[in-house]
């Protein structure tokens, strides 16, 4: 489980995301940017943000540690901004808390990763469908000398289309990635020849524990998917359906 905290201090906006998320303070005594719940994009993009971050773990991509993060109404009251105030108060509850990385800076290509971790990114992202991760969004950190990556709301697309239709885990199975534009596709060696052993880290049981850490408050049920077993139990059909199919996503785009 992700460790529960209480925000102390809404400290300033992120203003570069089109989410709006911001630096707070928890009674952790740690600093986080807080990814909202009342944010545009909804809480999908919190399940995204954490399945995504597990999977990366397990597949030793370096991400920050995460936390739920509990947003009391008072918080909003001390806010100048109107609309900073107004995502406050749409946010009151749990809340996604990623790590600040202080003095972490944004990756402009000058100091790559090697092609080791360049491969295992571009694979999590082709498995988990996430196109953000190019030079105009690159979503990766360099800090203490490592690239880390961040920000996987737009993976898993499919979640999107829930409410108004059943999990197809064919059709996400079968949906191709172009890494034509990943930001390390000219680090990157092989990909595909990564895929066996990047693979088989990824179990039933690991992908049931990466799923485990959604919140359940943040499962959202439909007609198809009436409880949060139900939705839990998709999320892992969609994954490994995925898994099976490697031939229909493994990337292109990238060089041998």
């Amino acid at each position: 489980m992700l460790p529960q905290l209480t925000a102390t201090r809404y400290v300033t906006p992120l203003k570069e995301g089109g989410s709006l998320p911001g630096i707070v303070e928890a009674d952790d005594d740690g600093t986080y940017v807080l990814k909202f719940r009342g944010a545009g994009q909804g809480l999908k993009v919190l399940v995204a943000e954490v399945l995504v971050a597990g999977l990366a773990r397990l597949i030793e991509v370096p991400v920050p540690d995460l936390a739920v993060i509990e947003l009391d109404p008072r918080i909003a009251k001390y806010e100048a901004d109107e609309e900073v105030q107004d995502l406050l108060t749409a946010s009151v509850g749990s809340n996604l808390g990623v790590d600040f990385l202080p003095g972490s800076l944004g990756y402009d290509g000058s100091r790559p990763p090697g092609a080791d971790l360049a491969e295992r990114i571009i694979w999590l992202d082709a498995f988990t469908a996430n196109v953000d991760r190019t030079w105009s969004n690159p979503n990766l950190l360099v800090w203490h000398g490592r690239t880390w990556a961040i920000d996987h709301g737009a993976a898993l697309y499919f979640h999107h289309s829930w409410p108004s239709r059943p999990p197809a885990p064919e059709r996400f199975a079968a949906q191709a990635f172009d890494a034509s534009r990943h930001v390390l596709r000219d680090v990157a060696g092989n990909v595909a020849a990564r895929h066996d052993e990047l693979a088989e880290r990824l179990t039933d049981d690991a992908i049931d524990a990466a799923v485990a850490e959604v919140p359940e408050q943040w499962l959202e049920p439909t007609a198809e998917l009436p409880d949060a077993p139900a939705v839990r139990a998709a999320y892992g059909t969609m994954l490994r359906a995925r898994l099976a199919t490697p031939g229909a996503w493994l990337p292109t785009g990238v060089r041998a």
